[in-house]
């Protein structure tokens, strides 16, 4: 039931669609997306291919609420795709261009699409036979069809620039960008499904005011900061809301030049990037930042001298600012702060930037919250948090003392998604009859409402005692120890066990063997259990002969390792 008070908050949303129609005609000649090292659209162009795709719709049959799949790398020619399908008055459902070619068959059933736009690298996994009820495949690269399963689908593709050209005799201009304008904010937007570590993974209806919402908040935090003609990368994939919502949408809207890296981003070619095209603001999960800070910055200061000049307080300070500017400068050095989210920050690697006074920030969010539930400016922010709720949300958390007993994290507001599509279900379990979302994440709040989150509920393991273990809190002090990559930690018959997957590379430079690791490892454990309460001690530590499976958001399979 909808109360009094949202039906009032709906009254002042505007619409998205018309945001987008405002941004495209006020930055009409600005550089809008660009291909990292390739060719570069102005917002003009967008507005051109955008025109030209709805002429494609509509001429091969495709009817409003109608859902379009997107399957690729981020590139300008899937953000255009994307603009097109929602300006139209469709229904988005970006996929993760990561997941199988099952996964990909299986989304594109589920969601009822009627299209399916694929990168050059998706389109030789996938099996349109697998597919049946797609009326056609289209190449993000060039818009050709890679498959057509109706006529006037083929016909409108072969006829697109003759139909373009009768109707815009002349030429294209502004005043010809008319887009859908959805009427009520609840309409849904897109369906964006969930990495889901088991089973088959769901889809999130986000609705337009979820998008707007989330918008207008990063809209009131970077008013004076980010303006028009300011460079941003996309790292994240877009079919990933955290990218999505503020790599991407927010920056469009805002009249910014996009840069995407349309392949697999190594450290370097981030690092390259970044020096390059210097963006205004760094949206990252702490992986990114993790790994340049490991390979760019941290092995200047391992030697002697540097340690001790840092423990001397009068050099310390000013030492300090100059690692904190090579730091910056790693970054492209144009930016106001980096913002994480996304999976937790490696401690040591966090305490480092405090130390240094870095510009960055920790925010929390989900899927079905499009993505922002809490975040606080760099200068607010309270170490160790994720954040304050962001405007048009609530959070609280379910405990009997929010300050000191972990409890379920719940959120409510205009984020919050409509439900799992066709999954009536899963809806019920996560969004209860007063409209709060319970997040399945276990978190405390301080006085000021800053958020600390302790791990997922479904993580949780129990001691022999009936504690409460979270295997995270282990992880992170087991993956700052020397020559440890990543870890997990599982129970095995009321034991603790520590899963390892060790830096091959940096033993093998140190001429370290198989049994020599071992040693190490032992000499890990002993150290770790020195700073860990006696219930949630490792009894011992395994060597994981390769990298742990992940999901697409990079957090990894745990189900796979218990």
């Amino acid at each position: 039931m909808e109360t009094i008070n949202q039906q009032k908050e709906y009254q002042n949303i505007p619409s998205f669609n018309e945001l987008i129609e405002k941004s495209i005609i006020s930055n009409w000649n600005l550089d809008a997306l660009t291909d990292y090292k390739g060719a570069t659209l102005q917002y003009h162009d967008v507005a051109r291919k955008i025109e030209k795709l709805h002429i494609l719709f509509e001429n091969s049959g495709v009817q409003k609420g109608d859902k379009i799949a997107l399957c690729g790398r981020n590139s300008s020619h899937w953000a255009v795709a994307f603009l097109a399908t929602l300006t139209y008055g469709a229904i988005a459902v970006p996929i993760l261009h990561e997941f199988t070619a099952d996964q990909i068959h299986n989304i594109v059933n589920h969601s009822d699409a009627k299209l399916l736009f694929v990168g050059d690298v998706v389109a030789t996994m996938i099996d349109a036979t697998k597919m049946p009820h797609l009326e056609g495949i289209i190449n993000i690269p060039d818009y050709s069809l890679a498959i057509s399963r109706t006529d006037k689908l083929t016909y409108a593709r072969e006829h697109l620039n003759e139909m373009f050209g009768k109707k815009f005799p002349k030429y294209f201009r502004q005043e010809h960008v008319q887009y859908y304008k959805e009427e009520d904010p609840n309409e849904m937007a897109l369906i964006n499904y969930t990495s889901g570590t088991t089973g088959f993974s769901k889809g999130v209806m986000i609705p337009y005011r979820a998008m707007w919402s989330n918008t207008d908040f990063a809209q009131s935090e970077m008013k004076d900061r980010i303006k028009a003609g300011d460079n941003v990368i996309s790292i994240l994939p877009m079919a990933h809301m955290f990218g999505m919502a503020f790599e991407f949408l927010y920056e469009f809207l805002s009249g910014c030049h996009i840069f995407f890296l349309t392949r697999i981003p190594s450290p370097a070619i981030i690092a390259q990037a970044f020096a390059e095209v210097k963006p205004v603001i760094i949206i990252a999960v702490p992986l990114v930042i993790e790994k340049i800070i490991k390979k760019k910055v941290l092995p200047k200061l391992e030697n002697n001298m540097m340690k001790i000049l840092l423990n001397m307080p009068v050099i310390n300070k000013r030492l300090n600012e100059k690692i904190c500017e090579q730091v910056v400068n790693a970054f492209g050095g144009q930016f106001y702060e980096i913002i994480v989210g996304g999976a937790a920050f490696n401690q040591e690697i966090e305490a480092f930037l405090r130390r240094i006074n870095f510009p960055y920030t920790v925010g929390y969010g989900a899927t079905e919250c499009a993505p922002i539930i809490t975040y606080a400016d760099w200068k607010t922010f309270a170490p160790g948090s994720c954040g304050r709720e962001v405007p048009h949300m609530q959070v609280r958390i379910d405990s009997p003392d929010p300050a000191n007993i972990p409890g379920e994290i719940l959120a409510k507001g205009l984020n919050v998604m409509l439900g799992y599509y066709k999954n009536e279900e899963a809806t019920k379990e996560t969004l209860d009859k007063d409209g709060w979302y319970h997040t399945g994440d276990l978190g405390l709040m301080d006085a000021d409402g800053n958020l600390y989150i302790k791990g997922r509920s479904k993580n949780m393991l129990l001691g022999s005692n009936g504690q409460n273990i979270y295997p995270e809190e282990i992880e992170d002090k087991l993956n700052s120890m020397p020559f440890v990559v990543e870890s997990v930690v599982v129970q095995r018959e009321e034991k603790l066990v520590g899963l390892v997957f060790p830096d091959y590379d940096e033993a093998k430079a140190q001429g370290i063997n198989g049994a020599a690791l071992e040693k190490l490892m032992e000499q890990n454990r002993v150290q770790l259990n020195e700073v860990l309460p006696a219930y949630s001690k490792l009894a011992a530590i395994q060597i994981h002969e390769e990298e742990f499976a992940k999901t697409p958001k990079k957090s990894i399979k745990r189900y796979l390792y218990q």
